[in-house]
């Protein structure tokens, strides 16, 4: 996952099927740190200081300065645009960071790499919070590595006056071979979900793709290029809404997200399917302050906590009882909360690592063309 989920017109600092998702709330917890330990210094020699590597606008208004009142700890927050660049980041082994927020297939691609601190669940009991769907997950079975943020999905977001009378854009075909909305178009910059959406457009899973796939849709993609206006990073909600293009490859929270301020933006997952992606709290193995880190991720799952950010990034919560707080207005919002039938037809991607270098060379090709 990879593009912008988040939500910056706002003024703020943004991926099994999912049946639990209406799930009721599973134990409600009004913090992961009690009271009195408001404005307390931290203890075990960490200092009052973290951080924290985040998707841009991916967290409450004032989550951070709520965290701070509630521990003592004051976070510092940086920004990355792609799994690509968090990764590279990481790859260093002097990430300089505590917590970072990767999407599932790069949860794999960290905790092979060996990048990633295990988790001790005894500090995180705030995870009796998050929805059992949503607990052992094929990337990290058990939640060895990683902590449930949010779900997402990739779709279309269109501007509804830009469309002809009556049409909708229901097929990947619009972004990736054709020319009706020449120059108008803008598309994710991330290689892998570039690469696995083309190739489910073509009618493969996003899952073990050949190199006769690969190939192809490289191939498509390069013909594509001179309609496509940008390949996106972390901004193309705002693209739509400024009305620079009318359709563009963006997460449905991004979408959710810009339609508050316009209501001639809608979202749609295409007929051939999609993907879905969940982001996740991890703390990399080169941490410095890791009782922090897992203080932080505990009070990140805390109800009240995840309902604010939630009501700020209007994602798709994987946390139960913070959803059961939410109002009607979130829970029944078909951009953030698609159907079951149209999520029947996503599917997560596993991390490849055969593949993680074809599919980066496959867009440097396309990017290049």
């Amino acid at each position: 996952m990879s593009s912008s989920r988040h939500m910056k017109s706002f003024g703020a600092s943004r991926r099994s099927l999912l049946q639990g998702l209406g799930a009721a709330a599973v134990g409600i917890s009004f913090g992961g740190l009690s009271a009195c330990s408001q404005g307390a210094s931290t203890s075990g020699g960490e200092g009052n200081k973290l951080n924290f590597y985040n998707w841009d606008t991916y967290i409450g208004t004032h989550t951070l300065a709520d965290f701070k009142k509630a521990a003592g700890i004051d976070v510092n927050m940086s920004i990355f645009a792609t799994n690509d660049e968090l990764f590279a980041k990481m790859k260093t082994g002097n990430s300089g960071f505590d917590v970072i927020v990767p999407s599932n297939d790069f949860v794999e691609r960290l905790s092979q790499a060996d990048l990633l601190l295990p988790l001790d669940h005894t500090k995180l009991p705030n995870l009796k919070n998050i929805d059992p769907a949503f607990m052992d997950v094929p990337y990290d079975p058990g939640r060895k590595w990683s902590a449930p943020y949010t779900w997402l999905v990739l779709g279309i977001g269109y501007r509804k006056s830009k469309m002809p009378a009556g049409f909708k854009p229901d097929s990947w075909k619009y972004l990736f071979e054709s020319d009706q909305f020449k120059g108008k178009i803008a598309v994710l910059s991330e290689a892998g979900d570039m690469i696995r959406l083309g190739a489910k457009y073509l009618g493969h899973s996003v899952n073990g793709l050949d190199q006769a796939t690969i190939d192809k849709v490289t191939a498509m993609l390069i013909k594509q290029k001179p309609n496509i206006k940008a390949f996106h990073e972390d901004n193309g909600q705002d693209m739509l809404l400024s009305k620079e293009v009318d359709l563009v490859l963006e997460y449905n929270g991004d979408i959710a997200q810009v339609k508050t301020e316009d209501d001639d933006i809608d979202f749609i997952i295409p007929k051939e399917g999609s993907q879905l992606n969940s982001d996740n709290w991890c703390i990399p193995k080169d941490s410095a302050r890791p009782d922090n880190a897992h203080k932080f991720i505990n009070y990140m799952m805390d109800a009240q906590a995840s309902k604010h950010i939630f009501e700020t990034i209007l994602y798709p919560t994987t946390n139960a009882a913070a959803k059961a707080l939410m109002p009607d207005s979130y829970k029944n919002n078909p951009i953030i909360f698609p159907t079951a039938e149209e999520l029947a037809r996503c599917e997560y991607a596993a991390f490849d690592a055969s593949k993680a270098q074809v599919y980066e060379d496959a867009m440097t090709k396309i990017k290049a063309a």
